[in-house]
C-alpha cells in the first residue's frame, strides 16, 4: 500500500467512524439499546483501525485489532487507559449483545457509554490530526 493509500484509507475509515457514530442517536430515540451499542462499537472499532492502519499494524481479526490497539497505544501510554478499559468493555458488551440470547441492555447501561466512545473516536482523531 502506498502512503497515499494509507493516508485515504485513514480517513475513509475515521469518516466511516463518525458516521457510525451519528447513527446512534436515531437508535436510541427509537430505544434500541442492544443496536445503539452495536453501532458504538463498531464506531470505535472503525477509529481504531484507522489508528493501526496509520501505524502500519496490521490484524485479521477485532479481536486481534483490540490487542493490537492495547499493545501499542495503551500500554506505552500514547492513550489513556481508561479509554483502553472502555474498548475492552464496548467489545465484550457487542460480543455479548450480538451472540449470547435473553441480553436486553438498558438505557442507563448504554447511555453510559455515550460519553467514552465519543472521547475514544475524539482522541484518535486528535493523533491522527485528521
Amino acid at each position: 500500500m502506498t502512503s497515499n493509500e494509507r493516508k485515504e484509507l485513514v480517513a475513509y475509515r475515521i469518516n466511516k467512524s463518525k458516521e457510525t457514530f451519528s447513527e446512534i442517536h436515531l437508535l436510541i430515540e427509537n430505544r434500541l439499546w442492544n443496536t445503539v451499542v452495536n453501532r458504538m462499537y463498531y464506531a470505535c472499532y472503525y477509529a481504531v483501525i484507522a489508528l493501526l492502519i496509520d501505524s502500519k499494524i496490521e490484524t485479521l481479526t477485532h479481536a486481534g485489532a483490540r490487542q493490537m490497539f492495547g499493545l501499542h497505544f495503551i500500554k506505552n501510554g500514547i492513550i489513556e487507559k481508561d479509554i483502553g478499559k472502555f474498548y475492552s468493555r464496548i467489545f465484550d458488551l457487542r460480543q455479548t449483545g450480538d451472540y449470547e440470547d435473553f441480553i436486553d441492555f438498558s438505557e442507563e447501561q448504554v447511555m453510559d457509554l455515550l460519553e467514552p466512545a465519543e472521547k475514544l473516536i475524539n482522541q484518535i482523531e486528535s493523533i491522527l490530526k485528521i
